[in-house]
């Protein structure tokens, strides 16, 4: 691909904003509506190629079928030559991981805004039946007047089932990952939940909470070990729903995104006081949850055949350092991280 480069008669390629490993972002001028966008174009590949071009099309598929001021637009979706493309909105923002990398631990007040709107788009990806499975600072995009955009729903999963991972394969990144993906149960929305109090847990401390060196030893930490404490100036509501968003049973965590969102949307005095169980805070959270996969998937617009693969967020910036998307490797199945995990706890 080059600047000037036209897909589907319609999109010229002005400037490459970002890379990854399957697919290239573009800033790109749209001759028809007269408009700046992004493209995301699946760069081809010889190895599973036609399992990662129908993981492309249902990103298309899942964030189409969403609505919501804080999720990224999706406007297109072409084909040409072999070469599959997305249209998005061109969010002039940065990704979380490069605010925090350059500002370190963020104030609670900015967290527990950015905290709500994701929560708030969730809660929209969710009622739509889809889970993102890929929460993490690089998918989650501020604007200069503190508006939030969650994007890449490259690897979200529809809930009737349909996908095109192998057995064993773990989609995400271990450190956001939840401590049931850990184990290769299935993703629900309360996943997305966990992974969003791990990104507000390294946003206000600077680091990442459950990181040990390796992505097995972190997903084992994910399982098995507590997060650390947070600062003692984060205030107790904000505190309290983090850490319930951390609990290690899906159970236990907040009812719904949309929930969530709603209570960090209340002024400070308002949310819960922290009680000796996390359980308690947001209230009959365990009675209440429902796995996405009951709810019915929306109608889609293409065949819900795939999981697509994780691809550059769609913002003029340089992809950070160590933005990796973990892949678990087909042949290295949950049973072995599940042996790992028993080996793990009877060595302590």
């Amino acid at each position: 691909f080059h600047e000037g480069f036209v897909l589907g008669d319609r999109y010229t390629l002005t400037a490459r904003i970002a890379s990854g490993g399957m697919g290239d972002v573009w800033e790109a001028s749209d001759g028809v509506l007269e408009r700046q966008v992004a493209v995301k174009i699946l760069r081809p590949s010889l190895d599973d190629e036609e399992v990662f071009a129908l993981r492309f099309r249902n990103e298309a598929l899942h964030t189409a079928n969403l609505a919501h001021v804080n999720v990224a637009t999706v406007f297109d979706y072409g084909e040409e030559d072999n070469l599959a493309y997305l249209v998005m909105e061109l969010v002039p923002g940065e990704p979380l991981s490069d605010l925090v990398k350059r500002e370190g631990a963020l104030d609670p007040s900015q967290v527990r805004a950015i905290m709500a709107q994701a929560a708030l788009a969730l809660g929209a990806a969710h009622e739509a039946g889809v889970v993102h499975r890929d929460v993490k600072p690089a998918n989650i995009l501020v604007m200069p007047d503190g508006t939030v955009k969650l994007t890449d729903f490259g690897i979200a999963r529809a809930v009737d089932g349909s996908g095109h991972t192998q057995t064993g394969e773990v989609l995400g990144t271990p450190h956001y990952l939840s401590p049931e993906q850990a184990l290769g149960e299935p993703a629900t929305g309360a996943s997305d939940l966990y992974a969003l109090g791990v990104v507000a847990h390294e946003l206000l401390t600077g680091r990442r909470p459950f990181d040990k060196g390796t992505p097995v030893a972190t997903a084992l930490a994910q399982v098995n070990d507590p997060p650390p404490p947070l600062p003692a100036h984060v205030p107790p509501g904000l505190r309290a729903l983090i850490e319930q968003c951390l609990e290690k049973r899906p159970a236990d965590r907040p009812a719904s995104a949309r929930e969530l969102g709603e209570r960090l949307g209340l002024d400070e005095h308002d949310l819960p006081e922290p009680s000796g169980d996390a359980a308690d805070v947001v209230g009959t959270a365990a009675a209440e949850e429902q796995s996405l996969d009951d709810r019915p998937a929306a109608p889609p617009r293409w065949p819900a055949s795939a999981d697509p693969t994780p691809t550059p967020t769609n913002v003029p910036v340089a992809a950070p350092k160590g933005h990796v998307h973990w892949v678990w490797v087909p042949g290295f199945s949950a049973a072995l991280l599940a042996i790992a995990a028993i080996v793990y706890l009877l060595a302590r």
